[in-house]
């Protein structure tokens, strides 16, 4: 595999390409990542004389079997833009590495084991069912997280809570890709909307965003207007 070097609206010297060559090493790149298909890095120059300090960015982009993972860096020279780039890659790596390698040594628990495991889960008897209580109709109730569900409702065994910066929808699939999730939930920062990104089929994506029902929100509305008591 080798590494193809190119300049956006930029001519990139023999001796950065050399450079390229010598920092990134691809045999200890490809011992964190032995599926890796394809290392491009793109070099290009900010005109705006009042970003001097962060006018030479570069952007290094591996493509393997797995997610495609990706970091850049600006600096006042290509060289150190490089540094940083390379450091960020390297963290990437090698925090994919240690996720595949945790999956790897992870013991598959039983079903009677889950609630030692996984906090809210339902509790399950000698026969492998759900434990629950008889609400006042008779209809079978469980607790599952903070949901209460009756009869034969879905089982669910972990909720999670994150606190959401907005973003836009580069940041979104750069993070998918980071976290190598087939999806990822963001607030759109020029909608502000809820949205989603999701993998389609090879590099293809999708995005869906939630928009409220304005019926429905104007029904839930608080009426205007009250009292004024002198």
């Amino acid at each position: 595999m080798d590494i193809v070097v190119k300049g956006r609206k930029t001519e990139v010297p023999e001796r950065f390409r050399k450079h390229v060559a010598e920092k990134l090493n691809l045999e200890k790149i490809q011992k964190l990542d032995g599926k890796v298909i394809s290392l491009d890095v793109e070099v290009s120059k900010e005109p705006n004389p009042r970003q001097a300090d962060r006018c030479d960015r570069v952007e290094i982009t591996l493509r393997s079997r797995g997610p495609v993972i990706r970091a850049e860096a600006a600096a006042s020279d290509p060289y150190a833009a490089l540094d940083l780039a390379a450091e960020k890659l390297d963290a990437r790596l090698r925090k994919q590495h240690d996720k595949r390698f945790s999956r790897r040594g992870a013991r598959r628990i039983s079903a009677a084991e889950v609630p030692d495991h996984v906090p809210g889960a339902a509790t399950l008897n000698g026969n492998g069912l759900p434990v629950h209580e008889e609400d006042m109709d008779g209809v079978p109730t469980k607790k599952i997280g903070s949901l209460e569900v009756k009869g034969d409702g879905p089982l669910i065994v972990r909720e999670k809570t994150h606190v959401a910066s907005p973003m836009t929808l580069d940041q979104a699939l750069y993070e998918m890709e980071l976290v190598g999730h087939d999806f990822y939930l963001f607030v759109d920062a020029e909608t502000k909307q809820p949205s989603v990104v999701y993998r389609r089929h090879a590099y293809d994506y999708g995005v869906i965003h939630l928009d409220q029902d304005q019926m429905v929100a104007e029904a839930q509305a608080p009426a205007a207007g009250g009292t004024l008591g002198g």
